[in-house]
């Protein structure tokens, strides 16, 4: 009898859970806490989860909970996790000179989420190049504000630290209780957090075409707009709705929060600004605070689940529904509305595929935090409001909180780990590592029924 092998397609959810299982175990040592004892497993894999799903959500404070190794190891799985599992085994192997099978091309292919495995091995040595550039980068403009605070060597760990977090998006810090609340009026610790943050978000495919056509651009001594008009369409529709995405964000939470001694009503006008774009940002995915979220306005709170569920664009280190997603599933509504044929953006086509695609993640995602969050409710004594953006948060795995994560009961938190589980792998791939997709084509075709939709 023939053994099943394991696709690549379920082998990606499979290795996310490896990872936490791994970490998890390690984080219950006595050596990972600062008290030396057992840590109990419940928050030893809750720890593990919101670290490898880059999520943010604690059940206890990191910062003092936690010993050196204990927060090296959850970095570890910050970096891994936000890296993707199969694209740093797939590196480990490149450096070994590991002979890479067609199977093993097809799984990061998957694990990318791109179409071709040509060059695949090329751009995963840039993506490690790349990523290292960029949170070395982080790391010395956050050591100017954090050397002279904590010293050479606790300034440098906590710089690098923060910068692997903020660039995976994942939003856990080590300096204390209050994430970034004390550096608020901090331009330096809060701009460099919100460039992190976006490049990680913006995706490795979008890097690369912007550098390129932007360096090409500054040769030819080309306009921003004729720079703009060279990016392929992908990172063009990126730019564009990442882009108008954080600043309708900010205009909002600046209107909304202007006046709220709760969030920014009590800054100057220059730190209300920063706050409201720091606010916007960090709820698509990274999970870093800069005023309890519990202080927020109702309209800012509904802001927030909006921005928390679209997140960042694919192949990147951002979580929620995808920017390109979300905008596809709009185009396909507006579509049928106007009864086109074809949907077009930016001159290009785009294939019945993508959008039911995009449909389908859209409705998955939205009716998977519709059962959770009832599910938040009925086990525990939550309000619909906190339950909601409990639960939009650990999905989109933005990892903030309205303070309620370290209130939950165990039951809560187990919800909690597979809303963080499923934001990070997504609930379709789910299904499939379940079903073990193929391509259904059927012999026959039936005659069409008549049902009545609407």
């Amino acid at each position: 009898m023939e053994k099943k092998k394991i696709s690549s397609v379920q082998l990606i959810p499979l290795s996310f859970l490896i990872a936490i299982a791994i970490g998890g175990l390690i984080l219950m040592l006595p050596i990972s806490s600062a008290a030396g004892q057992w840590t109990n497993p419940l928050v030893a894999f809750f720890t593990s989860t919101t670290s490898t799903c880059v999520t943010g959500l604690v059940v206890v404070d990191t910062y003092s909970y936690f010993s050196t190794f204990g927060h090296i190891i959850i970095l570890c799985l910050i970096q891994v996790g936000g890296l993707g599992i199969i694209t740093v085994i797939s590196m480990v192997m490149l450096i070994t000179q590991k002979k890479f099978s067609l199977g093993d091309r097809k799984m990061l292919q998957e694990s990318l989420n791109l179409d071709t495995d040509v060059g695949i091995l090329r751009l995963l040595i840039r993506i490690f190049k790349d990523v290292f550039k960029v949170e070395l980068f982080g790391a010395v403009l956050y050591s100017i504000s954090f050397i002279p605070e904590f010293g050479v060597a606790r300034g440098m760990w906590y710089s690098i630290f923060h910068s692997v977090s903020a660039f995976c998006n994942a939003g856990i810090d080590i300096i204390g209780d209050r994430s970034l609340m004390d550096y608020k009026s901090n331009p330096l610790v809060m701009c460099t957090t919100m460039i992190l943050i976006v490049l990680g978000g913006l995706g490795y495919v979008v890097w690369f075409d912007m550098s390129e056509k932007i360096k090409a651009g500054i040769k030819k001594r080309f306009t921003p707009v004729q720079i703009f008009k060279r990016f392929e369409e992908h990172t063009k529709l990126v730019v564009t709705v990442t882009a108008t995405l954080i600043v309708s964000g900010a205009l909002f939470f600046f209107v909304a929060e202007f006046k709220n001694a709760g969030t920014i009503g009590n800054l100057s006008l220059f730190d209300k600004t920063i706050n409201s774009f720091f606010e916007s940002i960090t709820l698509r995915t990274a999970g870093f605070s800069s005023f309890p979220q519990e202080n927020m306005t109702d309209f800012s709170c509904v802001m927030s689940y909006i921005l928390m569920f679209i997140g960042g664009s694919p192949i990147g280190t951002a979580g929620g529904v995808k920017t390109v997603t979300i905008f596809l599933a709009l185009l396909n509504v507006i579509s049928y509305i106007h009864d086109d044929d074809q949907s077009i953006i930016f001159n290009r086509r785009v294939t019945d595929e993508s959008m039911r695609k995009a449909t389908v993640i859209v409705s998955v995602a939205a009716f998977a935090i519709v059962v959770l969050t009832l599910l938040l409710i009925v086990t525990n004594k939550v309000n619909m409001q906190d339950g909601l953006y409990e639960v939009i948060s650990a999905s989109a795995t933005v990892g903030l909180s309205r303070g309620l994560t370290s209130s939950l009961d165990s039951i809560g938190q187990i919800i909690i780990i597979v809303a963080m589980y499923l934001g990070r792998i997504g609930p379709i791939s789910l299904a499939i590592f379940f079903a073990g997709r193929g391509h259904h084509k059927s012999k026959c075709r039936y005659l069409e029924g008549d049902f009545f939709v609407g």
